[in-house]
């Protein structure tokens, strides 16, 4: 699965852009993630954040007749899980092709999406090969649903104050909004990164009362050990967005977008073929 996200995120990434140079595109929104900064020493997470620090350490090569002291830089603080890292390779591709171009280019670095169009006309609907790779609250829903016999929390003994992870929750209507103005504020040869993010982290523990809420469903819950590579607290300094395109989450709140996107998942039992 770990080889998707080169391929999905990276090798494609590259496929538009060449796209884009052969077709004279002009403007790039790039969907980035804040899964590029790795786990930060500090929070919240800005755009100064670095996404790899280095160390100086060195490397005694021994030859027959000489020995060649050779400093280097050892990163010590990447992307942890492939998606991150896929992402910010993406990035770094996408950074190289502005250099030599005219191109405007804005790139978003989301935090937790969840939520659905407030109107009913789109909500998340992962194929099946995906479910289980999909959002938290998609696999709430599918508790709720019956469609899988209960929800697996993997990790409580992070250094949160419930020892789940947190996460900082933001409402696909204003993720909208934020492409909205991105592109209002995009200008030929620059570059523009933003975190899009509402600056609250919420642990999972309390994302899943919320879901139990929304749903009206007592979920049954299982609490198993750690998964490899998941972050114990992300949540953003959204002060750079506001400055600079005008922009602050004001259609998040954590129990109104799960019933929101609740009430789209019972109107779409099997996803937009419900709807056809």
């Amino acid at each position: 699965m770990n080889f998707r996200y080169y391929h999905n995120i990276t090798s494609n990434t590259l496929v538009i852009l060449e796209s884009m140079a052969a077709h004279d595109v002009k403007t790039l929104i790039y969907s980035s993630t804040c899964a590029t900064y790795g786990e930060p020493e500090k929070m919240p997470i800005t755009e100064e954040t670095p996404q790899a620090s280095c160390k100086l350490g060195f490397m005694l090569n021994h030859f027959a007749i000489f020995l060649q002291l050779t400093f280097v830089l050892e990163p010590t603080q990447v992307p942890i899980n492939p998606y991150g890292k896929a992402k910010k390779m993406a990035e770094d591709i996408i950074l190289d092709y502005s250099k030599n171009s005219d191109t405007a280019v804005m790139i978003l670095r989301y935090f937790n999406v969840i939520g659905s169009d407030p109107e009913g006309r789109l909500g998340e609907a992962p194929r099946p090969e995906l479910r289980e790779h999909g959002r938290i609250s998609g696999a709430c829903f599918d508790a709720a649903r019956g469609v899988i016999p209960g929800l697996k929390v993997k990790g409580t003994d992070y250094k949160t104050h419930d020892g789940t992870c947190i996460r900082d929750y933001i409402d696909v209507t204003d993720l909208v909004d934020a492409h909205v103005k991105a592109l209002k504020k995009a200008k030929p040869g620059e570059v523009g990164i933003y975190n899009v993010g509402t600056g609250r982290g919420r642990s999972v523990k309390e994302f899943v009362e919320a879901c139990k809420k929304a749903t009206g469903v007592e979920i049954k819950v299982d609490y198993l050990a750690r998964r490899p590579g998941d972050y114990a607290e992300v949540f953003s300094d959204p002060t750079k967005i506001r400055r600079e395109l005008n922009w602050t989450a004001q259609f998040t709140d954590l129990q109104e977008s799960l019933q929101i996107a609740w009430r789209w998942q019972m109107a779409h039992r099997d996803g937009f073929a419900a709807a056809s």
